[in-house]
Protein backbone atom coordinates (compact mmCIF):
# COMPACT_ATOMS: atom_id res chain seq x y z
CA UNK A 1 0.00 0.00 0.00
CA UNK A 2 1.19 3.91 -0.83
CA UNK A 3 0.19 7.06 -1.15
CA UNK A 4 -1.43 6.17 -4.19
CA UNK A 5 -3.94 3.98 -2.33
CA UNK A 6 -7.82 4.90 -2.83
CA UNK A 7 -10.04 5.41 0.52
CA UNK A 8 -13.55 4.91 0.10
CA UNK A 9 -15.62 6.83 2.72
CA UNK A 10 -19.44 5.09 2.93
CA UNK A 11 -21.57 7.95 4.30
CA UNK A 12 -21.65 11.41 2.99
CA UNK A 13 -22.92 12.99 6.32
CA UNK A 14 -21.11 15.30 8.40
CA UNK A 15 -18.96 12.57 10.31
CA UNK A 16 -17.89 11.13 6.69
CA UNK A 17 -17.43 14.43 4.75
CA UNK A 18 -15.32 15.68 7.94
CA UNK A 19 -13.16 12.36 7.26
CA UNK A 20 -12.41 12.66 4.07
CA UNK A 21 -11.69 16.73 4.57
CA UNK A 22 -9.58 15.31 7.00
CA UNK A 23 -8.09 12.94 3.90
CA UNK A 24 -7.82 15.78 1.37
CA UNK A 25 -5.68 18.32 3.37
CA UNK A 26 -3.32 16.26 4.94
CA UNK A 27 -2.40 14.62 1.29
CA UNK A 28 -2.39 10.83 2.68
CA UNK A 29 -4.32 9.44 -0.52
CA UNK A 30 -4.46 10.15 -3.69
CA UNK A 31 -8.02 9.12 -4.32
CA UNK A 32 -10.89 9.53 -1.79
CA UNK A 33 -14.26 8.19 -3.05
CA UNK A 34 -17.03 9.56 -1.46
CA UNK A 35 -20.46 6.66 -1.38
CA UNK A 36 -23.85 7.55 -0.26
CA UNK A 37 -27.22 5.52 -0.63
CA UNK A 38 -28.69 9.24 -1.39
CA UNK A 39 -26.34 10.15 -4.89
CA UNK A 40 -27.22 13.90 -3.98
CA UNK A 41 -25.60 14.29 -0.88
CA UNK A 42 -22.55 12.29 -2.31
CA UNK A 43 -22.39 14.63 -4.99
CA UNK A 44 -22.55 17.57 -2.61
CA UNK A 45 -20.31 16.46 -0.58
CA UNK A 46 -17.48 15.85 -3.47
CA UNK A 47 -18.48 19.51 -5.09
CA UNK A 48 -17.64 21.12 -1.86
CA UNK A 49 -14.68 19.31 -1.18
CA UNK A 50 -13.08 19.71 -4.51
CA UNK A 51 -13.32 23.90 -3.69
CA UNK A 52 -10.81 22.49 -1.04
CA UNK A 53 -8.26 20.63 -3.38
CA UNK A 54 -6.44 23.46 -4.11
CA UNK A 55 -4.12 23.01 -1.13
CA UNK A 56 -3.46 19.23 -1.88
CA UNK A 57 -3.80 16.80 -5.45
CA UNK A 58 -5.74 14.20 -3.98
CA UNK A 59 -8.52 13.20 -6.47
CA UNK A 60 -12.14 13.11 -4.91
CA UNK A 61 -14.86 12.03 -6.40
CA UNK A 62 -18.81 10.44 -6.18
CA UNK A 63 -18.30 6.53 -6.12
CA UNK A 64 -20.07 3.57 -6.13
CA UNK A 65 -20.98 0.70 -3.82
CA UNK A 66 -18.94 -2.10 -5.75
CA UNK A 67 -15.92 0.44 -6.27
CA UNK A 68 -15.53 1.03 -2.59
CA UNK A 69 -15.34 -2.66 -2.17
CA UNK A 70 -12.25 -2.77 -4.65
CA UNK A 71 -10.96 0.15 -2.62
CA UNK A 72 -7.46 -0.25 -0.56
CA UNK A 73 -8.96 1.25 2.58
CA UNK A 74 -12.59 1.26 3.31
CA UNK A 75 -14.34 4.04 5.83
CA UNK A 76 -17.92 2.82 6.90
CA UNK A 77 -19.21 5.97 8.54
CA UNK A 78 -23.20 5.24 7.59
CA UNK A 79 -25.69 4.87 10.19
CA UNK A 80 -28.40 6.34 12.23
CA UNK A 81 -27.00 9.29 14.11
CA UNK A 82 -27.29 9.06 18.08
CA UNK A 83 -29.45 10.42 19.76
CA UNK A 84 -29.42 12.44 22.98
CA UNK A 85 -29.32 10.43 26.26
CA UNK A 86 -28.98 7.17 23.96
CA UNK A 87 -26.58 4.72 25.07
CA UNK A 88 -24.58 3.42 21.74
CA UNK A 89 -26.06 0.01 22.54
CA UNK A 90 -29.41 1.39 21.55
CA UNK A 91 -28.52 1.93 18.12
CA UNK A 92 -27.82 -1.42 17.52
CA UNK A 93 -31.02 -2.40 15.87
CA UNK A 94 -30.86 0.62 13.44
CA UNK A 95 -27.79 0.52 12.50
CA UNK A 96 -27.14 -3.76 11.61
CA UNK A 97 -29.77 -3.85 8.82
CA UNK A 98 -27.58 -0.65 7.64
CA UNK A 99 -24.41 -2.07 7.94
CA UNK A 100 -25.64 -5.55 6.31
CA UNK A 101 -26.83 -3.57 3.32
CA UNK A 102 -23.47 -1.59 2.46
CA UNK A 103 -21.41 -4.87 3.22
CA UNK A 104 -23.45 -7.16 0.63
CA UNK A 105 -23.64 -4.28 -1.75
CA UNK A 106 -19.91 -4.01 -1.74
CA UNK A 107 -19.21 -7.53 -2.47
CA UNK A 108 -17.16 -9.13 -3.92
CA UNK A 109 -14.64 -6.86 -1.24
CA UNK A 110 -11.00 -7.02 -2.48
CA UNK A 111 -9.61 -9.64 -0.02
CA UNK A 112 -6.55 -7.32 0.70
CA UNK A 113 -9.17 -4.63 1.54
CA UNK A 114 -8.66 -2.89 5.05
CA UNK A 115 -12.23 -2.15 6.89
CA UNK A 116 -12.85 0.10 9.63
CA UNK A 117 -15.93 1.01 11.25
CA UNK A 118 -16.59 4.32 12.49
CA UNK A 119 -19.96 4.03 12.66
CA UNK A 120 -21.83 3.06 16.94
CA UNK A 121 -22.04 0.88 18.47
CA UNK A 122 -18.45 0.36 16.78
CA UNK A 123 -17.66 -2.34 19.07
CA UNK A 124 -20.57 -4.70 17.85
CA UNK A 125 -21.31 -3.43 14.56
CA UNK A 126 -17.06 -4.44 14.15
CA UNK A 127 -17.97 -7.74 15.55
CA UNK A 128 -20.37 -8.08 13.15
CA UNK A 129 -18.63 -6.55 10.01
CA UNK A 130 -15.90 -9.68 10.26
CA UNK A 131 -18.35 -12.13 10.40
CA UNK A 132 -20.78 -10.63 7.19
CA UNK A 133 -17.16 -9.41 4.92
CA UNK A 134 -15.62 -12.27 5.19
CA UNK A 135 -12.08 -10.62 5.20
CA UNK A 136 -9.53 -11.63 7.85
CA UNK A 137 -10.04 -10.10 11.74
CA UNK A 138 -6.80 -8.38 11.63
CA UNK A 139 -8.37 -6.85 8.59
CA UNK A 140 -11.53 -5.37 10.26
CA UNK A 141 -11.35 -3.40 12.96
CA UNK A 142 -13.08 0.45 14.55
CA UNK A 143 -12.01 3.28 15.69
CA UNK A 144 -12.67 2.27 19.41
CA UNK A 145 -11.31 4.17 22.46
CA UNK A 146 -9.01 5.92 20.28
CA UNK A 147 -10.82 8.92 20.41
CA UNK A 148 -12.15 8.80 23.96
CA UNK A 149 -7.91 8.32 25.13
CA UNK A 150 -7.31 11.52 23.07
CA UNK A 151 -10.00 13.49 25.35
CA UNK A 152 -8.53 11.50 28.04
CA UNK A 153 -4.86 12.68 27.86
CA UNK A 154 -5.83 16.07 27.03
CA UNK A 155 -7.40 16.14 30.67
CA UNK A 156 -3.94 14.65 31.83
CA UNK A 157 -2.01 17.36 29.65
CA UNK A 158 -3.95 20.38 31.41
CA UNK A 159 -3.50 18.42 34.99
CA UNK A 160 0.28 17.60 34.97
CA UNK A 161 1.23 20.79 32.40
CA UNK A 162 3.18 18.54 29.89
CA UNK A 163 2.39 17.27 26.09
CA UNK A 164 -0.22 15.50 25.23
CA UNK A 165 2.12 12.84 23.85
CA UNK A 166 4.17 12.67 26.80
CA UNK A 167 1.41 10.68 28.47
CA UNK A 168 0.89 7.16 27.77
CA UNK A 169 -2.78 6.19 29.23
CA UNK A 170 -5.60 4.63 27.34
CA UNK A 171 -9.40 4.07 27.93
CA UNK A 172 -9.88 0.64 27.15
CA UNK A 173 -12.65 -2.35 26.77
CA UNK A 174 -16.39 -0.84 25.39
CA UNK A 175 -16.26 2.55 23.48
CA UNK A 176 -19.29 3.21 25.62
CA UNK A 177 -20.29 3.18 29.46
CA UNK A 178 -18.00 0.11 30.98
CA UNK A 179 -15.03 1.40 29.14
CA UNK A 180 -12.13 2.08 32.06
CA UNK A 181 -9.19 3.76 32.28
CA UNK A 182 -5.61 1.93 32.74
CA UNK A 183 -4.48 3.51 35.52
CA UNK A 184 -2.14 1.23 36.61
CA UNK A 185 -0.17 0.76 33.44
CA UNK A 186 -0.04 4.24 32.46
CA UNK A 187 3.01 6.78 32.58
CA UNK A 188 4.40 10.09 32.02
CA UNK A 189 8.07 10.29 31.15
CA UNK A 190 8.82 6.93 32.34
CA UNK A 191 7.69 7.63 35.69
CA UNK A 192 4.10 5.92 36.73
CA UNK A 193 1.27 8.29 36.46
CA UNK A 194 -0.27 7.53 39.53
CA UNK A 195 3.01 8.47 41.12
CA UNK A 196 2.35 11.88 40.00
CA UNK A 197 0.62 13.89 43.12
CA UNK A 198 -1.30 16.01 40.76
CA UNK A 199 -3.14 12.48 39.67
CA UNK A 200 -3.28 10.62 42.99
CA UNK A 201 -5.62 13.36 44.26
CA UNK A 202 -8.10 12.99 41.33
CA UNK A 203 -11.35 11.35 41.85
CA UNK A 204 -11.03 8.82 39.28
CA UNK A 205 -14.11 7.47 38.70
CA UNK A 206 -15.46 10.92 38.12
CA UNK A 207 -12.74 11.35 35.62
CA UNK A 208 -13.57 7.92 33.44
CA UNK A 209 -17.78 9.20 33.82
CA UNK A 210 -16.25 12.48 31.92
CA UNK A 211 -14.36 11.35 29.59
CA UNK A 212 -17.21 8.53 28.55
CA UNK A 213 -20.14 10.34 28.73
CA UNK A 214 -18.23 13.43 26.79
CA UNK A 215 -19.64 12.78 23.13
CA UNK A 216 -23.36 13.22 24.85
CA UNK A 217 -22.15 16.19 26.11
CA UNK A 218 -21.10 17.44 22.45
CA UNK A 219 -24.22 16.03 21.15
CA UNK A 220 -26.87 17.58 23.39
CA UNK A 221 -24.94 21.26 22.35
CA UNK A 222 -24.86 20.83 18.92
CA UNK A 223 -26.51 17.30 17.76
CA UNK A 224 -23.31 15.25 16.20
CA UNK A 225 -19.79 14.63 16.77
CA UNK A 226 -17.39 14.57 13.79
CA UNK A 227 -14.28 16.39 14.37
CA UNK A 228 -12.35 14.69 16.96
CA UNK A 229 -13.02 11.45 15.18
CA UNK A 230 -11.76 12.44 11.90
CA UNK A 231 -8.87 13.39 13.50
CA UNK A 232 -8.08 9.99 14.79
CA UNK A 233 -9.50 8.22 11.52
CA UNK A 234 -6.85 10.51 9.30
CA UNK A 235 -3.99 9.02 12.05
CA UNK A 236 -5.66 5.36 11.36
CA UNK A 237 -5.03 5.86 7.32
CA UNK A 238 -1.86 7.30 7.90
CA UNK A 239 -0.61 4.80 9.50
CA UNK A 240 -1.81 2.18 7.42
CA UNK A 241 -0.98 4.11 4.11
CA UNK A 242 2.31 4.46 5.09
CA UNK A 243 3.13 1.41 7.37
CA UNK A 244 3.98 3.50 10.17
CA UNK A 245 2.90 0.57 13.10
CA UNK A 246 2.01 3.45 15.45
CA UNK A 247 0.21 1.97 18.63
CA UNK A 248 -3.21 2.92 18.62
CA UNK A 249 -6.20 1.82 20.64
CA UNK A 250 -8.78 0.43 18.25
CA UNK A 251 -11.63 -1.87 18.42
CA UNK A 252 -10.13 -5.45 17.35
CA UNK A 253 -10.70 -8.95 18.62
CA UNK A 254 -8.95 -10.01 21.64
CA UNK A 255 -8.51 -13.15 22.19
CA UNK A 256 -7.94 -13.31 25.91
CA UNK A 257 -11.54 -12.31 26.28
CA UNK A 258 -13.36 -13.78 23.10
CA UNK A 259 -15.46 -10.40 22.17
CA UNK A 260 -14.63 -7.27 19.90
CA UNK A 261 -13.45 -4.37 22.01
CA UNK A 262 -10.67 -2.01 22.42
CA UNK A 263 -6.74 -2.89 23.32
CA UNK A 264 -3.62 -0.91 21.98
CA UNK A 265 -2.71 -2.38 18.82
CA UNK A 266 0.16 -2.22 16.33
CA UNK A 267 -1.20 -0.17 13.18
CA UNK A 268 0.83 -1.80 9.74
CA UNK A 269 0.25 -1.60 6.23
CA UNK A 270 -1.66 -4.86 7.16
CA UNK A 271 -4.02 -3.81 9.71
CA UNK A 272 -4.01 -4.74 13.11
CA UNK A 273 -0.25 -6.83 12.92
CA UNK A 274 -0.13 -7.32 16.73
CA UNK A 275 -2.26 -6.48 20.10
CA UNK A 276 -0.56 -5.14 22.87
CA UNK A 277 -0.91 -7.00 26.46
CA UNK A 278 -0.69 -4.31 28.28
CA UNK A 279 -0.29 -5.30 32.20
CA UNK A 280 -3.70 -4.02 34.27
CA UNK A 281 -4.39 -4.75 37.78
CA UNK A 282 -7.05 -7.65 38.57
CA UNK A 283 -10.06 -4.49 39.05
CA UNK A 284 -9.38 -3.28 35.91
CA UNK A 285 -9.18 -7.16 34.15
CA UNK A 286 -12.66 -7.93 36.14
CA UNK A 287 -13.96 -5.33 34.82
CA UNK A 288 -13.10 -5.84 30.91
CA UNK A 289 -14.03 -9.40 31.28
CA UNK A 290 -17.72 -8.18 32.92
CA UNK A 291 -17.61 -5.50 29.53
CA UNK A 292 -16.60 -8.43 26.99
CA UNK A 293 -19.58 -10.57 28.68
CA UNK A 294 -21.58 -7.84 27.88
CA UNK A 295 -20.56 -7.10 24.54
CA UNK A 296 -20.49 -11.28 24.09
CA UNK A 297 -24.43 -11.54 24.67
CA UNK A 298 -25.20 -8.96 22.82
CA UNK A 299 -23.60 -10.07 19.84
CA UNK A 300 -24.68 -13.40 20.14
CA UNK A 301 -28.22 -11.84 18.86
CA UNK A 302 -27.22 -10.61 15.77
CA UNK A 303 -24.90 -13.33 14.03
Amino acid sequence: MSRSSRVAVIGAGSVGSTIAFALLIQRISSEILMVDIVQEIAEGQVSDLSDANFVASNHVRVGTFEEAGQSDIIIITAGAKQRPNETRLDLIDRNYKILDNVIGSMKPINPNAILLLVSNPVDILTYIAQKLSGLPKNQVFGSGTFLDSARLRRKLSGILGVSENSIHCYSLGEHGDSQIIAWSSASVGGKPLLEFPEVAILDKELVAKEISNKANEIIKLKGATFFGIAGCVSLVVQSIIFNQRHIRPLSTYVEEYGCVFSMPVVLGRNGVEKVIDINLNQEEKDKLKQSAKILRGVCAKYV
